[in-house]
């Protein structure tokens, strides 16, 4: 798993199911514009004919999750030097 901040290399997958030379991108709650990414990537997978419409529900209620989160925590994306 490639992260695209070397700080965020700690974070792992402990079954080994992303593949090491596979690029990811996490989102955390703290970043003000999260909920609002986590959102257009679930209508974007509405837009898709299999999509799981479960999933796109779940995601969506985590992407309010995150968004009351930010409401008390959030801040604009920086990154460590």
């Amino acid at each position: 798993m490639k992260h695209a901040r070397k700080d965020y290399d700690r974070i792992q997958d402990p079954h080994n199911l992303i593949p090491k030379d596979e690029p990811v991108f996490l989102l955390r709650a703290k970043d003000k514009t999260a909920p609002a990414i986590v959102r257009a990537w679930a209508s974007a997978q509405k837009t898709n004919p299999n999509a799981d419409h479960k999933m796109i529900k779940e995601v969506e209620a985590h992407a309010d999750v995150m968004e009351a989160y930010a409401a008390k925590h959030g801040k604009w994306a920086d990154r460590p030097e």
